[in-house]
């Protein structure tokens, strides 16, 4: 099944880091720390890893192999296993449209933040000045200048979904140079990508290496390290920690979205991708927990200052109403003095109880606030980078590294979108250059929408809403389609006439039973998330109260998430009942009986 003229890989290195790259991207940075701290530290792993054996590994294999196999991106890899099937692909390229429109915003918030970082004082450092220049902003006294820094300077955000405003240029900017990177790495195919990926899949790597070191080294560091290194193996018992484990597995490794059968597609024919699906399944995994190393490093160190913060002013509220000498509460006495003065003069102590109860200092409280996405790669990470040594150093280095991530993960969804396009004839007739710089034009003006002041709230519901459900439909009809519909012995022989051996028992349990299983159960746990959750809300930031507020979706917002989900799915059964009907129509074309000429009689 040659394509004559298709491009190639340089070399198997190439095709391993460009997988490398995408694979490896913010998920890894800010999802997985997250569920790790959710879920009792490294007690996830045990789930993690189980679910990487029988869900992540088989199905990176299996899209590999049809990828390398069809020598076509996903429109065309299905199409040519059944015309019936044209619509998974077709689903993919839509979901992965979706996922390029808001995911570069991501990449320009880092450009934004990387910008602000080559300044003698940081901005997220330190409160604005008012307008009366009599002290600081007030949105930003009552929340942190960090969380001011995010909502207000680089977002400007609104109150709410409803309230709608301009585009803020800097963004926007920002925006227009994440778009004009990426095309410039995309512009001549894999010619051009296999020479960036050296780049953004390695150098991430040397910045985490050099993150470790800093942040094992940062007071308080190992108080972070204790809390991942000491699992709670009760959390062994929650089904929602399973879940958890499995769809982190699942989006983490670009299931579904047509990125790995485009990468695949220009791989050599006799290529050994079965060692590289291990491979990078393996380098995918093992970064997510040395990126949890480096979080809770530097999750230990926040939660300390935070800590003995949290002393000091507990410790000058006992002083000051007790009227004691100013050395004689230290730091490590305070919880006992608080005890003793409780005991001692409880007339007294029961003035200040509700402050003392507020404000109780607890350091485990601290490592149990669990923060994930935007939240712990743009206001977590600054708050802690602002207290290091040298803040302006690591920050450049911090956003560099994310800069990189997204751009790496770019690549991937943008090809997903470019090679099943440009299979099709009536788009093979345009240059590589053009129909590239149309795509990236197209998703940047759409993808403007997110740097208006509600913005947002919009990235908000495509993160959300846009590359989840309609994911788990995808790889649940390609591993059926896969197993029962080709068939696992043609998959097999197949398999053989590419590597020279056939796939041994452990892959063919797995798509034939085990990985379809799974995805039916983790398919139906989100149809009955949706269900008993209500209304679908959303975190609104209220300057007031310097906080986010859970806000439920207005009706439009709803209708919005509704058209997101079917838009995509729908194109699964449309194109099979297209196909139906066309089918249908050429038999019915081929029995109509030929009409006989007189005038040949």
């Amino acid at each position: 099944m040659e394509k004559d003229g298709r491009p190639n890989w340089d070399s198997p290195m190439q095709f391993v880091l460009a997988c490398v790259s995408y694979a490896v991207g913010l998920g890894n940075v800010w999802r997985f720390p997250y569920l790790c701290q959710l879920h009792g530290g490294g007690g996830f792993l045990i789930p993690y890893l189980i679910m990487l054996l029988l869900e992540g590994l088989p199905l990176f294999y299996m899209e590999l192999a049809i990828g390398q196999k069809m020598r076509l991106g996903s429109i065309g890899a299905w199409t040519s296993i059944s015309p019936y099937l044209g619509g998974l692909g077709l689903a993919s390229v839509v979901t992965s449209l979706y996922l390029c429109l808001y995911y570069n915003v991501i990449n320009a918030w880092s450009f934004w933040y990387l910008f602000h970082s080559f300044q003698s004082v940081l901005p997220w450092g330190v409160c604005p000045i008012n307008s009366n220049r009599t002290g600081p902003t007030e949105e930003c006294e009552v929340a942190t200048p960090t969380q001011y820094f995010f909502y207000r300077e680089t977002l400007n955000i609104s109150s709410s979904i409803e309230e709608h405003g301009g585009i803020h240029t800097g963004q926007a900017l920002c925006l227009v140079l994440a778009w004009a990177i990426t095309y410039l790495f995309i512009v001549r195919g894999v010619k051009s990508t296999g020479k960036v990926v050296y780049f953004t899949a390695t150098f991430p790597y040397l910045v985490l290496f050099i993150y470790l070191i800093r942040g094992v080294t940062l007071y308080g560091a190992i108080n972070g390290l204790k809390y991942m290194f000491t699992p709670k193996m009760a959390e062994l018992a929650n089904p929602r920690a399973w879940i958890n484990a499995a769809t982190q597995i699942f989006f983490s490794l670009g299931l579904g979205f047509g990125s790995l059968i485009a990468f695949a597609s220009y791989n050599q024919y006799n290529n050994n991708f079965q060692n590289q699906a291990i491979v990078v399944s393996l380098i995918n995994s093992g970064t997510s927990i040395f990126a949890s190393i480096v979080t809770f490093a530097i999750y230990g160190f926040k939660a300390t200052l935070n800590y003995e913060d949290c002393l000091d002013r507990m410790r000058i509220l006992l002083l000051n109403t007790f009227d004691l000498a100013e050395d004689a509460i230290s730091m490590d006495s305070v919880l006992e003095w608080i005890e003793k003065l409780n005991t001692t003069y409880p007339e007294q102590f029961a003035q200040i109880a509700d402050k003392v109860r507020e404000g109780e200092c607890n350091l485990e409280k601290e490592l149990d606030t669990a923060v994930e996405g935007t939240g712990l790669a743009f206001i977590v990470y600054s708050e802690a980078i602002k207290n290091m040594p040298l803040p302006q150093l690591w920050s450049v280095l911090y956003f560099f590294m994310l800069l990189l991530l997204g751009i790496g993960s770019m690549l991937g969804n943008v090809t997903a979108i470019i090679t099943p396009l440009r299979d099709l004839k009536i788009m093979s007739r345009m240059s590589n250059e053009l129909f590239s710089g149309l795509v990236c034009v197209f998703c940047l003006l759409l993808g403007l929408g997110f740097t208006t002041t509600s913005g947002n709230y919009w990235f908000t519901i495509f993160n959300d809403y846009a590359a989840t459900f309609s994911l788990l439909f995808i790889v649940l009809i390609e591993v059926i389609a896969v197993s029962y519909i080709y068939g696992i012995k043609r998959f097999e022989k197949d398999i053989e006439d590419m590597l020279g051996h056939r796939p041994n028992w452990y892959w063919k349990i797995m798509w034939a039973v085990t990985s379809p299983l799974l995805l039916i159960g983790l398919f139906i746990f989100y149809i009955i998330s949706y269900i008993q959750g209500g209304t679908p809300t959303y975190q609104a930031w209220n300057k007031e109260l310097g906080e986010s507020v859970v806000t439920e979706y207005p009706v439009f917002g709803q209708v919005f998430i509704v058209l997101l989900l079917v838009s995509s799915v729908s194109c699964v059964p449309l194109t099979a009942l297209y196909a139906f009907c066309r089918k249908r129509k050429e038999r019915a074309y081929e029995k109509r009986p030929s009409p006989v000429s007189t005038v040949s009689v």
